[in-house]
């Protein structure tokens, strides 16, 4: 009989660690939802993350302990790997790899010179730097072995060269070993002999915790500078994050809890923190907020959502298509370094409430909106905490939209003064207009920006943008959603209860969920003969060898196989071409050549969607070239509990105030309506122009946008006019 995990505690909390603020959202098992943030302790992550928990068990009437017994799982969305690489602060480690190869991460491949940089930044040839190698060139060494393309040992590797080369990269002040061979992906003998050896010369006791690293591990796929590079990042960011998650596990079971710490991967899902690879909790927090949206997609019924994420600095975006989640990352970047980990696609750009506006003078004296931010310190102007550079937040208190007073519930004022001589003085002043019209120059500027990168995102992938909901996400999100929603012809805005911390929500919503791949060239229609693929075995032995991975590793969570759920995905292509498409399969092993048959009808199917049918060639061959599977364990979280819905007509109670607000320079200011988000109910509407305050974030519906909310208490705007 299957060993069960069972789920006997009340509460799943999800957390996401952000620059400035952590994220905390819990919700208990009969679907009540609580949230809170806390600031970002960058000196030790788990005093704040130990103060949200304590404010989550304060809004339950527990003590802490009382409340972290009860907890049934912890999902967790770190950054402590991505500071580490931006920061080099990662250990000095050694990179052992075949002799006349020791040049390849340095080499690169193409453009990496440019990878991770903005698009002025990579357009500037004549001052682009490459990125500071995170492993320098005396620390990198060769051995003389090979292992042919079909994993045919050609050179054996000898003991005694690798003693030799260990004992080199030792001297040299090693604190972690990563090893990348040819063809290790096909045949990963020699790097396992090397980890092997390193183990035994140099134990624990004599070196102390070191990690060796193997490609064929972390990354088992084609492509020597990614797959070296993926293992190198992996490498780089795996002690840091150890020391971090180690700390903050023993916070959590002195404190109470009983369960394993559970990390939110890129690729959708989450692991224990002691199986995770490192390398997976890059854009872990976007990745949840996308997960999160096809959550609340099957609540409102709604299957092509527009994810947008709009924060202090960036705008983030992901698509949600037919109610899930399809879009990958081919080319993951992180930091600096290309990458072959299979992320999901989420598009960042330099938008968000800290983009500094700035007039370019070698363009006419044209307004622009970043790149540049001003981050959490100094923050905008209106911070009063010495910003001197005026912000999209400086522009949206100027017009009226936030008030100065009621600012994150109260917590924090902001300064209009401040805000409005910034603005005269870098903006207005220079373009001869008034402070008001600069500041609605701003926001309209950055709207635009936000956007045309949703349209494009969208309409670029071969769907109708008019046909998708927008999910207005962050901090700023439902603040600016009526403003960049008419650029993509939407008619429909979710701004979600829970908006300003739904990457903690999202990650709240993750099953335990991992991808394994591996690369393998097999021609399933073969142009020379035109027929299937008729060794059913040389496609099945690999797939075999991802699900007894994935069954080993559940297993070691405690789940049984009848908690186990698998989904094939194959990157195919045509014969003559490079690019892959992406097919998924049901089927996870081949007992027929109409299984093959099938799989190639999907794929030219899929690929006529994309290029159009006239695109398709399949007489030319079609070729899988990497297989991943995805192994999940089905969620038993309950769903946020629904409201009961009351009339349209808003109780009195809720309205606070009126308040001038500058929509633009025809009407100028107008008199507006601000109502309290927690006095309204679901069913109300309102029409705008109207400001709804909550103490995580504001709700801006524009004139011509009608309010209502939803039974679960999300704010929906669509346009009426």
């Amino acid at each position: 009989m299957d060993k069960m995990v069972s789920d006997s505690g009340k509460y799943s909390v999800g957390i996401d660690v952000g620059g400035t603020f952590t994220d905390f959202f819990c919700i208990s098992r009969d679907g009540e939802a609580h949230t809170c943030k806390t600031p970002t302790t960058h000196y030790d992550l788990s005093v704040g993350f130990m103060k949200g928990m304590g404010l989550l068990a304060r809004q339950q009437r527990l003590k802490i302990g009382d409340f972290l017994s009860d907890v049934n799982s912890v999902r967790y969305s770190t950054t402590v790997g991505t500071n580490a690489l931006i920061e080099r602060t990662g250990p000095k480690l050694g990179l052992i790899t075949t002799a006349g190869f020791e040049d390849t991460i340095y080499v690169g491949r193409a453009r990496s010179w440019a990878d991770g940089l903005g698009w002025q930044e990579g357009r500037d040839q004549a001052r682009i730097q490459k990125p500071e190698p995170l492993i320098k060139h005396d620390m990198v060494v060769g051995v003389r072995e090979r292992i042919d393309y079909a994993g045919k040992v050609i050179a054996p590797l000898k003991k005694e060269e690798i003693l030799e080369k260990l004992q080199l990269l030792v001297d040299r002040g090693a604190q972690g070993f990563v090893v990348s061979l040819l063809w290790s992906f096909v045949n990963p003998e020699h790097e396992r002999l090397i980890k092997e050896v390193i183990e035994e010369e140099y134990p624990e006791d004599y070196l102390g915790s070191m990690p060796v690293i193997l490609s064929s591990d972390i990354s088992p796929t084609a492509g020597e500078y990614t797959r070296t590079m993926t293992t190198v990042v992996n490498g780089y960011i795996h002690g840091v994050m150890a020391d971090e998650l180690n700390k903050l596990g023993n916070e959590l079971r002195d404190g109470g809890y009983k369960k394993p710490l559970t990390l939110v991967h890129n690729t959708g899902g989450t692991k224990k923190a002691s199986r995770t690879r490192a390398v997976l909790t890059h854009n872990a927090g976007p990745v949840a907020g996308l997960h999160g949206s096809a959550v609340l997609g099957q609540m409102s019924g709604d299957e092509n959502i527009v994810f947008t994420d709009m924060g202090g600095t960036s705008f983030d975006i992901g698509l949600i298509e037919d109610g899930e989640i399809k879009a990958h990352d081919f080319i993951p970047v992180i930091d600096r370094w290309r990458t072959n980990i299979p992320a999901i696609e989420v598009k960042s750009i330099g938008a968000g409430g800290g983009s500094i506006a700035w007039i370019n003078e070698l363009m006419d004296n044209a307004l622009e909106i970043g790149p540049q931010s001003a981050g959490s310190m100094p923050g905008p102007v209106c911070y009063d905490q010495g910003g001197t550079e005026p912000t999209v937040t400086d522009a949206d208190l100027v017009l009226g939209l936030y008030n100065p007073d009621n600012y994150l519930g109260g917590e924090m004022f902001l300064d209009v003064d401040l805000a409005r001589e910034a603005i005269q003085e870098k903006i207005a002043g220079p373009l001869g207009i008034s402070v008001e019209e600069a500041a609605w120059r701003i926001r309209t500027l950055v709207d635009a920006r936000m956007g045309q990168e949703v349209f494009n995102e969208v309409a670029l992938k071969g769907h109708d943008p008019r046909t998708f909901v927008v999910l207005a996400c962050g901090g700023a999100g439902g603040a600016h959603a009526c403003g960049f929603g008419p650029y993509i012809g939407a008619k429909k805005i979710i701004a979600p209860r829970q908006s300003s911390v739904f990457g903690a929500y999202g990650a709240s919503t993750m099953q335990i969920k991992e991808i394994w791949d591996k690369s393998r060239s097999l021609k399933l229609f073969n142009w020379g003969t035109q027929s299937y693929l008729s060794d059913l075995d040389a496609f099945n032995s690999v797939t075999r060898e991802l699900k007894d991975l994935a069954t080993r590793d559940l297993k070691l969570e405690g789940y049984g196989e009848s908690q186990m759920e698998f989904q094939l995905e194959l990157n195919m292509r045509y014969g003559s071409q490079y690019n892959m498409t992406k097919v998924r399969t049901d089927k996870i092993e081949l007992t027929s050549v109409d299984d093959v048959q099938a799989i190639c009808e999907e794929f030219t199917r899929q690929y006529g969607e994309i290029y159009s049918p006239e695109a398709t060639f399949p007489s030319g061959g079609i070729n899988v070239e990497n297989f991943a599977l995805t192994a999940a364990v089905k969620p038993t979280d309950n769903p946020i509990a629904p409201g009961e819905m009351a009339s349209p007509e808003p109780d009195a109670g809720a309205l606070t105030e009126k308040r001038p607000v500058y929509w633009s320079p025809e009407d100028g200011f107008v008199e507006t309506p601000v109502y309290d988000y927690a006095g309204l109910m679901p069913g109300n509407e309102i029409m705008g122009p109207v400001i709804i305050e909550s103490p995580e974030t504001t709700y801006v519906v524009a004139p011509g946008w009608r309010f209502s909310m939803d039974a679960w208490r999300n704010c929906v705007m669509e346009q009426v006019s």
